[in-house]
C-alpha cells in the first residue's frame, strides 16, 4: 500500500470492537510483521520487557530471530497481559487458553472491518513493512531483511547472523511505529 493507504488502515484497526486478544494481536501485526503464525504463538517467556526484545526460534529454519520491541508494542502486550496472563501464550485462542489464538484471528478481524483480502492479509504487514521502511522512511534494506528474518549473508559469508545490525534495527522498529502511529492518541 502506498503511506496514505497505510496510514488509513492503521486507523481502521484502532477501530476494531472484537475480542481484546485478537483486537492487540491485529494492532501488533504491523508494528511487528513477523510471520502470522509466529505472532499467534508468541509465547510470553519470549518476551523481555525489559531489554524490549522479542525472542524466539523461528521454525522455517530453526534459528533464533531478535524483534526489537518500541514503546507502541510494549503498550499493547501490557494492554493485552491481563486477558492472557494465564496463558504460556501471549495470544490464546478464544476457545481454550491451552492453545493459540485461531490462524484466522487476524484475517477474520480484517475483513470485519471491510478491509478486503486483495488490499490486507496477515501476511501482508510484511510486504508493506518491507517497501515502506525502505522507500518512505529510507531504511537500509538489509536492516529490513534482517528484521523480516529473511537470510542475509553478513560481509564474512553467514546468513542468519541474527545480532546483526540489532541497535540500529531498534531504531528502525521505533521509527516504524512512530509513524505508523503517527495518528493515534492511545499509544
Amino acid at each position: 500500500p502506498s503511506p496514505e493507504d497505510a496510514l488509513g488502515l492503521m486507523r481502521l484497526i484502532q477501530q476494531y470492537q472484537g475480542h481484546p486478544i485478537v483486537a492487540s494481536a491485529l494492532k501488533l501485526a504491523p508494528l511487528v510483521f513477523v510471520r502470522p503464525g509466529e505472532l499467534r504463538t508468541a509465547l510470553w517467556k519470549d518476551i523481555d520487557f525489559e531489554k524490549k526484545e522479542w525472542r524466539f526460534f523461528i521454525s522455517k529454519t530453526k534459528t533464533e530471530h531478535i524483534v526489537p520491541l518500541a514503546d507502541q508494542v510494549i503498550a499493547i502486550l501490557k494492554e493485552v497481559y491481563p486477558h492472557s496472563k494465564s496463558s504460556s501464550y501471549v495470544f490464546p485462542n478464544a476457545r481454550s487458553m491451552r492453545k493459540p489464538m485461531s490462524e484466522n484471528a487476524i484475517l477474520n478481524a480484517l475483513r470485519s472491518l471491510d478491509i478486503p483480502k486483495d488490499k490486507m492479509t496477515g501476511h501482508g504487514f510484511r510486504a508493506m513493512a518491507r517497501t515502506l521502511l525502505d522507500e518512505t522512511l529510507g531504511f537500509r534494506v538489509d536492516f529490513i531483511e534482517h528484521q523480516l528474518a529473511h537470510s542475509v549473508h553478513d560481509p564474512l559469508g553467514r546468513a542468519y547472523n541474527r545480532t546483526s545490525f540489532l541497535e540500529e534495527r531498534k531504531k528502525m522498529m521505533q521509527s516504524w511505529a512512530n509513524w505508523l502511529c503517527q495518528n493515534d492518541k492511545n499509544t
